[in-house]
C-alpha cells in the first residue's frame, strides 16, 4: 500500500523540467527561415545560443503560423517563436524575452488609389493579414471592419499585389527587403510597435522558462544578440532591446 501511495504521488506530480523543449516557428525572414536542409534567422540563432547556455535538449519546427501558435498554446513543452507580445497573448503564454523590439508599417500596392494616413483613413479599405497572426488581433482591436485572412503571410502578399486586397500590415525590415528585392510596395504609416519574444506554453516548467530568461539576458547583455540582430539587416534593435534589462 505504501509502495503504490508513492507511485501515485509520483504521477500526480508535474515533471520538475522538460525533457526537450520544442520550439515552433513560421517562414518570416529575417527573423526565421529555411535555409537549405536547416534554418536560419536573426530568432532562430538567438535560440540556438541560448539553448547553448541552458543545456537541455531541444526541437525546432518551421511550420504555419497558426499551427505553431496552436501548439504553443495547447501541448505543455512547446513554445513559439518569433511571437509578439501584445495584450491579447499576455496571459496565454509564459514569455521569454526580449528577441527584438520592432516597428509594423501598413502597406499597399504602389501605383493604386489607395491613401492612408493614419488607423482612422485605413478603416475604409480591404486589410490583409495571416490567420492568428498577432497582427489580426491589432486590426481587430483597432476596429477594421474588412479583415482578409490567408493561412500565410506569402500568399496575404501576393492577394496585395494581385489587388484583391487593399492593405497588410508588415515589419518594418520585411518591408524593407521586400523593397530592396524590387517589389511594388509603399509604406502607408507606422501601423504598430512591438516586442518579438519566445512565447512557452502556460504550464512549461518556471525553473526552465528562468534559465532560458536569463541565457537570453545575457546574450543581451555580452552583445551577442545585437551582433546577430545586425548580421541581419536589423542593426540598432539589438540596442533598443538592451535598454530593456
Amino acid at each position: 500500500m505504501r509502495m503504490l501511495s508513492v507511485l501515485l504521488l509520483l504521477a500526480a506530480a508535474p515533471a520538475a523540467e522538460a525533457q526537450t523543449v520544442k520550439f515552433t516557428t513560421e517562414e518570416y525572414p529575417p527573423y526565421n527561415y529555411r535555409e537549405g536542409d536547416g534554418y536560419g534567422g536573426a530568432g532562430y540563432e538567438q535560440v540556438v545560443e541560448m539553448m547553448k547556455t541552458v543545456g537541455v535538449d531541444y526541437t525546432v519546427e518551421l511550420m504555419p503560423w497558426a499551427r505553431a501558435l496552436a501548439l504553443a498554446e495547447s501541448e505543455h513543452d512547446h513554445c513559439v517563436f518569433t511571437t509578439a507580445h501584445i495584450p491579447e497573448r499576455d496571459a496565454r503564454f509564459k514569455w521569454v524575452e526580449p528577441l527584438a523590439i520592432d516597428r509594423n508599417f501598413m502597406i499597399s500596392k504602389s501605383g493604386t488609389n489607395v491613401e492612408a494616413k493614419n488607423v482612422e483613413e485605413a478603416r475604409q479599405y480591404i486589410v490583409g493579414t495571416q490567420r492568428n497572426d498577432y497582427t489580426q488581433d491589432l486590426l481587430q482591436r483597432n476596429g477594421f471592419p474588412k479583415i482578409d485572412l490567408a493561412a500565410d503571410l506569402d500568399l496575404t502578399l501576393k492577394k496585395l499585389l494581385a489587388g484583391r486586397i487593399d492593405m497588410m500590415p508588415i515589419s518594418e525590415k520585411y518591408y524593407t527587403k521586400l523593397k530592396a528585392e524590387g517589389n511594388p510596395v509603399e509604406a502607408e504609416f507606422v501601423f504598430s510597435k512591438q516586442t518579438f519574444s519566445i512565447a512557452c506554453n502556460i504550464d512549461f516548467p518556471a525553473d526552465l522558462q528562468k534559465k532560458m530568461q536569463d541565457a537570453l539576458s545575457e546574450l543581451i547583455a555580452n552583445g551577442t544578440q545585437a551582433r546577430i540582430l545586425e548580421a541581419h539587416g536589423l542593426g540598432g534593435l539589438g540596442e533598443t532591446t538592451a535598454e530593456l534589462q
